[in-house]
Protein backbone atom coordinates (compact mmCIF):
# COMPACT_ATOMS: atom_id res chain seq x y z
CA UNK A 1 0.00 0.00 0.00
CA UNK A 2 1.28 3.35 -1.07
CA UNK A 3 1.16 6.36 0.75
CA UNK A 4 1.00 9.92 -0.45
CA UNK A 5 3.61 12.32 0.24
CA UNK A 6 2.58 16.02 0.91
CA UNK A 7 4.89 18.44 -1.05
CA UNK A 8 6.25 20.84 1.14
CA UNK A 9 8.13 23.23 -0.84
CA UNK A 10 9.16 26.06 1.80
CA UNK A 11 9.62 23.71 4.64
CA UNK A 12 12.20 21.99 2.56
CA UNK A 13 13.61 25.26 1.29
CA UNK A 14 13.88 26.45 4.61
CA UNK A 15 15.62 23.37 6.46
CA UNK A 16 18.14 23.10 3.37
CA UNK A 17 19.13 26.47 4.42
CA UNK A 18 19.41 25.14 7.75
CA UNK A 19 21.44 22.58 6.96
CA UNK A 20 23.80 24.84 4.86
CA UNK A 21 24.25 27.17 7.70
CA UNK A 22 24.90 24.81 10.03
CA UNK A 23 27.09 22.49 7.81
CA UNK A 24 29.15 26.20 7.17
CA UNK A 25 29.28 27.16 10.93
CA UNK A 26 30.28 23.69 12.06
CA UNK A 27 33.40 23.56 9.21
CA UNK A 28 34.09 27.83 10.18
CA UNK A 29 34.23 27.27 14.07
CA UNK A 30 35.39 24.21 14.77
CA UNK A 31 36.94 22.97 11.45
CA UNK A 32 35.30 20.08 11.09
CA UNK A 33 32.84 18.11 8.54
CA UNK A 34 29.32 18.23 9.59
CA UNK A 35 28.76 14.62 9.67
CA UNK A 36 26.01 13.40 11.93
CA UNK A 37 27.54 9.96 12.35
CA UNK A 38 30.84 11.80 13.32
CA UNK A 39 29.65 14.30 15.58
CA UNK A 40 27.20 11.93 17.08
CA UNK A 41 30.29 9.20 17.56
CA UNK A 42 32.30 12.55 19.32
CA UNK A 43 29.58 13.11 21.97
CA UNK A 44 28.97 9.63 22.60
CA UNK A 45 32.82 9.64 23.39
CA UNK A 46 33.86 8.92 26.90
CA UNK A 47 34.80 12.36 28.82
CA UNK A 48 37.89 13.46 28.45
CA UNK A 49 38.77 11.12 25.10
CA UNK A 50 37.31 13.58 22.13
CA UNK A 51 38.33 17.45 23.72
CA UNK A 52 35.88 19.01 21.38
CA UNK A 53 33.13 16.86 22.98
CA UNK A 54 30.84 20.09 24.04
CA UNK A 55 29.63 21.22 20.58
CA UNK A 56 29.46 17.69 19.48
CA UNK A 57 26.55 17.44 22.50
CA UNK A 58 24.98 20.83 21.60
CA UNK A 59 24.93 19.53 18.20
CA UNK A 60 22.81 16.51 18.71
CA UNK A 61 20.49 18.34 21.24
CA UNK A 62 20.19 20.54 19.06
CA UNK A 63 18.80 18.00 16.20
CA UNK A 64 16.22 16.64 19.17
CA UNK A 65 15.30 20.18 20.24
CA UNK A 66 14.36 21.54 16.59
CA UNK A 67 11.03 19.50 16.27
CA UNK A 68 9.99 20.66 19.84
CA UNK A 69 11.05 24.43 18.21
CA UNK A 70 8.76 23.98 15.55
CA UNK A 71 5.51 22.86 18.09
CA UNK A 72 6.42 25.92 20.00
CA UNK A 73 6.47 28.28 17.29
CA UNK A 74 2.89 26.55 16.06
CA UNK A 75 3.47 24.43 13.47
CA UNK A 76 3.26 20.78 13.31
CA UNK A 77 5.43 17.74 13.01
CA UNK A 78 4.60 14.63 11.52
CA UNK A 79 6.78 11.79 11.76
CA UNK A 80 6.03 8.17 10.53
CA UNK A 81 7.69 4.88 12.57
CA UNK A 82 7.81 1.41 10.92
CA UNK A 83 5.80 -0.65 13.39
CA UNK A 84 8.00 -4.07 12.30
CA UNK A 85 10.66 -3.90 15.17
CA UNK A 86 12.60 -6.51 12.85
CA UNK A 87 12.92 -4.72 9.82
CA UNK A 88 14.04 -1.75 11.99
CA UNK A 89 16.36 -3.52 13.60
CA UNK A 90 18.00 -4.72 10.28
CA UNK A 91 17.57 -1.02 8.73
CA UNK A 92 19.49 0.31 11.34
CA UNK A 93 22.42 -2.39 11.35
CA UNK A 94 22.26 -1.69 7.41
CA UNK A 95 22.83 2.20 8.08
CA UNK A 96 25.43 1.57 10.86
CA UNK A 97 27.44 -0.67 8.33
CA UNK A 98 27.04 1.19 5.30
CA UNK A 99 28.50 4.21 7.69
CA UNK A 100 30.94 2.70 8.89
CA UNK A 101 32.34 1.26 5.79
CA UNK A 102 31.95 4.20 3.67
CA UNK A 103 33.69 6.27 6.71
CA UNK A 104 30.99 8.92 6.65
CA UNK A 105 27.13 9.53 6.58
CA UNK A 106 24.67 11.04 3.89
CA UNK A 107 24.97 14.34 5.71
CA UNK A 108 29.05 14.05 5.66
CA UNK A 109 29.20 13.11 2.03
CA UNK A 110 26.31 14.27 0.93
CA UNK A 111 26.08 18.02 2.08
CA UNK A 112 29.58 18.90 2.90
CA UNK A 113 31.75 16.70 0.39
CA UNK A 114 30.30 17.42 -2.27
CA UNK A 115 31.02 20.89 -1.61
CA UNK A 116 34.55 20.51 -1.45
CA UNK A 117 34.04 18.42 -4.62
CA UNK A 118 35.71 15.38 -3.39
CA UNK A 119 35.84 12.38 -5.59
CA UNK A 120 35.16 10.20 -2.70
CA UNK A 121 32.42 11.37 -1.47
CA UNK A 122 30.70 11.74 -4.94
CA UNK A 123 31.39 8.06 -4.96
CA UNK A 124 30.07 7.41 -1.14
CA UNK A 125 26.62 9.52 -2.69
CA UNK A 126 26.32 7.15 -5.74
CA UNK A 127 26.43 4.21 -3.47
CA UNK A 128 24.36 4.79 -1.23
CA UNK A 129 21.90 6.29 -3.59
CA UNK A 130 21.91 3.57 -6.19
CA UNK A 131 21.28 1.20 -2.59
CA UNK A 132 18.17 3.17 -1.99
CA UNK A 133 17.10 3.34 -5.47
CA UNK A 134 17.24 -0.41 -5.30
CA UNK A 135 15.51 -1.16 -2.19
CA UNK A 136 12.69 1.05 -2.90
CA UNK A 137 11.77 -0.57 -6.19
CA UNK A 138 12.33 -4.12 -4.09
CA UNK A 139 10.12 -2.91 -1.13
CA UNK A 140 7.27 -1.54 -3.77
CA UNK A 141 8.17 -3.43 -6.64
CA UNK A 142 9.27 -6.88 -5.66
CA UNK A 143 7.91 -7.58 -2.26
CA UNK A 144 4.82 -5.40 -2.69
CA UNK A 145 5.57 -2.80 0.14
CA UNK A 146 6.01 -3.51 3.74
Amino acid sequence: MLTETTFTPWASLGGGILIGISAVMVMGLFGKIAGIAGITQGALALPGAARDRDWRIAFVLGLMAAPLAILALGGTVVQTVPTNLGLMIVAGLLVGTGTALGSGCTSGHGVCGLARLSGRSLAAVATFMAAGFVTVFVLRHVIGGL
